[in-house]
């Protein structure tokens, strides 16, 4: 008698379904078809015992139970309910349902989930059952229903959550690559033609990529330790079969490890990482057949023997501090390659294609895939003749620093500022501003610290040559300056509209303090697009400060109050600090407490500083005024833009400032105009002061801001 099949669905993460087809077919299923959800096939009860054993691939595997039209929730309630749930679990059995899909009727997962929930209740309330209660965290039963262009088909997870985890992994790395997709990786590398020959991992963290090599060349099923099913509490299991497949399984592992022989090889540079990947081999028993040892990449020799597979998951660069050290690492790496691995074959997983320019060679295939929720390719590259031939052919294979246009340009700024940085003592400072448009950076040094903005590269220079330029400044600005990699700090600065140009970056709360002509400042280069000290006013600040001795001074959109601590140790009589943010206005009152400097003749006043200043009944002497170039923060009203608004903002100003008192009034803003003319109606007058303001530092960049002073007109 001819044995009854079923249909199943086996899910995995995309770019792995080609394979887990592949796999679905070679062990044994039929009507394999693959689609963008997954793998659908048919097998008997035994056959899908089996495939749950021996997948390496897929993540879960589910058998089909029913399926129906569900235009809305009444026929998705009706298509549920066809199904004769008491037949499939115990009303004493917890269960979960998970739904995938929406449509215009069913406009989301939760209320889905529900509605099949309601209609399997109802069905055992309506049979004399007890209900059956929801455990969304650990249920003993677990269903997922898939709605798919107004048709729903409801699956028994048959295989359970997770199946991907073979149970070996006690601990891993900060970014754990997934079991299933590193065997995805090891299929794609070619390794398992020829097992013979080595296969490194350089960077191989807690162990997974090799562990799963071993196993998948010894022939492993996968899934024998695994310690709950999916269907063991389904009611037409059956425990014999499946205790027939788990027996063949464990047999045939046994048999197939007892005539092998296999040797990789693992190297991290973190000891404690090393040990996690050597506990992990041993749980997967596999020990014995991985070498494992704590090195740099870059110290990596070739003493593997014959040529073998080169198979590695680097970080992608997109934690703090990560990216200049990869850079680095990239360019060593694939000189060494060249120099050290003829006639191997290199594959690498990155979700930073970027950084695999820095090899400088020629992949000959790439594919895609997801880990986790990035998108990253397999880049695989033959160092071969006809890889050899390409490097004699290409100028660009080397990366020597004479051959950098940046590089060049670093040394010639250094030198230029060298004299003038010594003599005023100065510890901030702006290197380098985008002086090629090709490399469309800012290297600004803070004490021994190097920070390096992104900008938005110009519309004439494509984003991929744009994004190859930035590893190269990467690599070079630290190099050319001493600066050790883990003091350099990588920002993407993109155009930053109203409360955006605060946008909070990481959580660090580092921070380093910055003396500025006798005034310490605390800089956080970590958290924030800005560091807390904008460095294109160093001079403003020394001349507002010395107009401010023994006179009040006003300070409007103040940020971390420098121009209020500028003018304080140059001898203020009092200071009104004024800004919207009281993150900002804290910091200002940290700068104060670090150069020891209290009392009541500086206060501190979080507002809106356009409504403060029309409610201000106090005069100042000099008034400083720095405001946004656009804002539409929450806490004001209306929008405020300096170009529109800046003849208001002064006339507001201009009622606060004693008579004989000055304005001091800049921005940032591209080509803005001041608008004399209104001013003229005012009584006042404008004095350009921007090519005073910009300090040796800036004078390359004419468009860094614009500043006035602004008096009223002598009578």
């Amino acid at each position: 008698m001819k044995e009854s099949t079923q249909q199943f669905l086996a899910l995995t993460s995309p770019g792995i379904e080609v394979l887990l087809f592949d796999e679905i077919k070679s062990l044994g299923a039929f009507n394999v078809i693959q689609k963008p959800e997954g793998v659908y096939f048919q097998a008997s009860l035994a056959l899908g015992y089996k495939i749950s054993l021996w997948t390496r691939l897929a993540t879960r595997i589910m058998l089909k139970l029913g399926e129906g039209e569900a235009k809305d929730k009444d026929e998705l309630f009706k298509a549920a309910s066809s199904i004769n749930w008491p037949d499939i679990f115990n009303s004493t059995t917890t269960f979960a349902v998970d739904f995938v899909g929406y449509s215009e009727e069913i406009r989301n997962s939760q209320f889905g989930g529900l509605t099949i929930k309601d209609a399997i209740v109802d069905q055992f309330r309506d049979q004399g059952f007890e209900r059956p209660n929801v455990d969304k965290k650990a249920p003993q039963i677990s269903f997922q229903a898939r709605l798919l262009r107004d048709n729903v088909t409801i699956f028994l997870d048959f295989s359970g959550r997770g199946l991907f985890q073979r149970g070996y992994r006690e601990h891993s790395g900060a970014a754990p690559l997934k079991e299933n997709l590193a065997a995805a990786l090891i299929i794609r590398s070619g390794w398992l033609n020829d097992t013979s020959k080595p296969l490194v991992d350089p960077m191989c963290g807690s162990g997974t990529i090799l562990i799963e090599a071993v196993s998948m060349a010894a022939k492993q099923a996968p899934a024998i330790n695994r310690q709950s099913w999916g269907f063991e509490s389904w009611l037409s299991h059956d425990d014999a079969v499946w205790k027939k497949q788990l027996t063949l399984a464990i047999d045939s592992s046994e048999e197939n490890m007892s005539n092998f022989n296999v040797k990789v090889f693992g190297i991290d540079i973190d000891e404690r990482v090393i040990r996690t990947a050597q506990q992990n081999a041993r749980n997967a028993q596999v020990q014995q057949y991985i070498e494992f040892t704590c090195k740099n990449t870059n110290d990596m020799d070739n003493t593997f023997g014959q040529p073998g597979t080169i198979l590695f998951n680097p970080p992608y660069g997109e934690r703090i501090g990560e990216l200049p050290e990869l850079v680095e690492n990239f360019v060593l790496f694939g000189q060494k390659l060249k120099m050290q691995f003829k006639d191997w074959r290199i594959a690498i997983l990155t979700a930073n294609v970027d950084l695999l320019s820095l090899l400088k060679l020629s992949s000959f295939k790439r594919y895609k895939f997801k880990n986790g929720p990035l998108d990253c390719q397999l880049a695989l590259y033959n160092l071969d003749a006809k890889q050899g031939a390409k490097d004699v052919s290409n100028p660009q294979s080397d990366f020597a620093e004479e051959d950098s246009a940046f590089a060049n340009r670093l040394k010639k700024n250094r030198k230029n500022l060298k004299g003038w940085l010594k003599s005023n003592e100065i510890e901030a400072y702006r290197l380098y501003d985008g002086d090629i448009p090709e490399y469309n950076v800012a290297i600004d040094i803070y004490g021994e610290y190097l920070v390096i903005q992104e900008y938005a590269a110009p519309k004439t220079i494509e984003e991929d040559k744009a994004q190859k330029r930035l590893q190269e400044v990467i690599y070079w600005a630290p190099k050319v300056l001493d600066i050790p990699r883990d003091k350099v700090i990588l920002k993407t600065r993109a155009k930053q509209r109203g409360a955006n140009q605060y946008e909070r970056l990481e959580k660090t709360k580092q921070s380093l303090t910055i003396n500025e002509h006798g005034a310490l400042f605390k800089i956080n280069l970590w958290d924030y697009l800005d560091t807390g000290l904008f460095l294109d006013h160093r001079k403003t600040r020394q001349i507002v400060a010395k107009k401010s001795q023994g006179k009040s001074l006003l300070n409007l959109f103040a940020y971390t109050g420098s121009v209020s601590v500028q003018a304080a140790v140059q001898g203020a009589a009092s200071i009104t600090t004024v800004d919207m943010s009281n993150t900002y206005l804290n910091w200002a009152e940290d700068n104060f407490a670090l150069n020891k400097l209290n009392g009541h003749k500086y206060q501190f006043i979080q507002a809106d500083c356009l409504d403060w200043l029309k409610k201000n009944v106090n005069k100042f002497d000099i008034i400083f005024i720095d405001p946004p170039t656009f804002s539409n923060s929450k806490r004001m009203e209306d929008s405020f833009d300096v170009q529109r608004d800046h003849v208001v903002l002064i006339t507001d100003a201009l009622k606060s400032l004693n008579r004989g008192g000055e304005i001091f009034f800049t921005n940032n803003k591209r080509n803005f105009k001041i608008d004399f003319e209104a001013l003229t109606e005012l009584g006042l007058t404008a004095q350009a002061m921007s090519d005073v303001t910009r300090d040796n530092d800036f004078a390359r960049n004419k468009h860094i801001h614009n500043s006035w002073s602004i008096k009223r007109t002598a009578t």
